[in-house]
């Protein structure tokens, strides 16, 4: 197949999947073999990709025109090529897990369910493939409104308010600040195209350049930087494979890609090195880091914990981003692959654990190891791989993000690093600890019959085993990694 057919496939395949599910809403097994087969095509066709890229290629493919210098254009990149394996890999595994779930808690609108989250794909391979901002800003809009029904999912009182949030933050720091971002950059330089080395270098001054990268930086919402995070905990009334959809396939990775491929190809490193913007990113993403943790630490609720575990990982990628040293650079774009199998993971058992034992709270899992072994042994994968202990690929990412900072003599990022890895560990080993080595409450132990459905059950295993895996062999997006830098 030719590669622009290729690239025409990956975006196509999930939108015609979307009316294919829809058509089987009579008949779930049809509806959820449709799911399954539509991803696994959609994977097919990313990895098809991979080979072409990693020789040198670049596969473009060009639709329309809004304006003269606007064009809806696509190009396959080393670091959107992370982001599609990413994102496409992770769907055929949130698919198995979300029959599963949906299934075992006999929840409400599944065909709507699965129909939305091939369109959320659609979106996601969109901003992975953007060769210009613009495009990515399109797609961008997309995710978000093709993820609000998912979010608003349960039709309480309190899942609407909680799409309000997620809608009101996300379209308003993408339309009060992420498209004046775009508008400003494409009067400046005459074009939004990603570039390797930057569009911008001689057409900015300093505080323009600061300016600027603070309209980029906060108009990303779903990067979640404070104070602009708030839509990502308020998610969190989703059923858990919405979750993980949010917290590890597609949207917070959007985010963290948009601002590495902002860094990258729309400012370029040198025009950010040493300057005063790419300090005050690094002052935001390391308080980030920092007061997420302190209150995941101290939140009961299993998936508040993990929501704000994810705003704090997430700045770890801006933050070795903002570092701009090579190495670092490399870290973040391992750690946006480290952390979406490892968050993807620690979700999946989350909703393990409320679809066999109906717990959500961290003071309610004494015990619940010896009842649910597997999951919850996946979960202490999932939590290592966030703290960065080896065998676990947060631990190779961290690495490559400490290295880059001491190389750079950034010890302030150094000291962040440590201090949050300590916060992690604080609020992940707990919850094991409680998990493997503490006797069963009488109500864990009357209600506890032991794992989630088979299909669950499989899909956190292979997610846990590929966070190890990723650690003895992180080749390709190790590959990926050091060819974004290229020029």
């Amino acid at each position: 197949m030719e590669p622009q057919t290729l690239v025409a496939a990956a975006l196509l395949v999930p939108l015609a999947g979307a009316p294919l599910i829809a058509a089987c809403h009579r008949s779930p097994n049809t509806r959820e073999t449709v799911t399954v087969l539509t991803s696994l095509v959609l994977f097919g066709c990313v990895v098809a990709l991979l080979p072409l890229v990693l020789g040198g290629a670049r596969p473009a493919l060009s639709w329309f025109e809004i304006m003269p210098g606007l064009p809806i254009a696509f190009r396959v990149e080393p670091l959107g090529m992370l982001f599609a394996l990413i994102a496409s890999g992770l769907w055929i595994v949130n698919s198995l897990y979300s029959i599963g779930y949906m299934r075992g808690n006999g929840e409400s609108h599944q065909t709507r369910f699965y129909v939305c989250f091939a369109l959320a794909l659609a979106g996601a391979i969109g901003i992975a493939f953007a060769a210009n901002a613009f495009t990515l800003f399109v797609f961008y809009e997309v995710l978000t409104l093709v993820t609000y029904p998912l979010v608003t999912h349960h039709e309480t009182p309190e899942a609407r308010r909680g799409g309000r949030i997620y809608l009101g933050v996300l379209l308003g720091t993408s339309t009060v600040l992420l498209l004046p971002a775009l508008i400003f950059t494409w009067r400046a330089a005459g074009t939004t195209e990603f570039v390797a080395g930057g569009i911008l270098a001689g057409k900015l001054g300093p505080l323009a350049c600061i300016g600027l990268l603070a309209l980029y930086m906060f108009g990303i919402g779903k990067a979640a930087l404070m104070p602009v995070h708030r839509w990502l905990p308020a998610a969190m009334v989703a059923p858990t494979p919405v979750s993980a959809l949010l917290h590890a396939v597609a949207v917070v990775k959007a985010g963290v890609f948009s601002v590495v491929k902002v860094i990258v190809y729309i400012f370029g490193i040198d025009l950010l090195a040493g300057g005063a913007a790419a300090q005050g990113l690094l002052v935001v993403a390391g308080f980030t880091i920092l007061a997420a943790s302190v209150v995941a630490l101290k939140a009961d609720n299993l998936k508040r914990r993990l929501a704000y575990s994810t705003v704090s990982q997430l700045s770890y990628v801006v933050l070795a981003a903002a570092v701009l040293a090579p190495l670092s650079m490399i870290g973040a774009m391992l750690h946006i692959a480290a952390h979406a199998l490892g968050k993807i993971t620690l979700f999946f058992a989350a909703g393990a654990i409320y679809t066999a034992a109906h717990k959500t709270q961290v003071s309610q899992l004494d015990g619940i190891g010896r009842r649910m072994p597997w999951t919850m042994g996946a979960f202490a994968i999932g939590a290592l791989s966030m703290i960065g202990l080896p065998p676990a690929a947060g631990f190779v990412s961290k690495w490559y993000m400490l290295a880059g900072a001491m190389s750079a003599s950034q010890w302030t990022v150094v000291a962040v690093i440590l201090a949050s890895t300590l916060l992690n560990a604080g609020y992940f080993l707990p919850i094991v600890y409680r998990a493997f080595f503490r006797a069963p409450t009488a109500s864990a132990h009357d209600h506890v019959h032991g794992e989630a459905p088979l299909a669950m059950v499989i899909a956190l295993s292979v997610t846990a085993a590929a966070t190890v895996l990723l650690f003895f062999l992180p080749d390709v997006p190790m590959a990926l990694a050091r060819l974004t830098l290229e020029r």
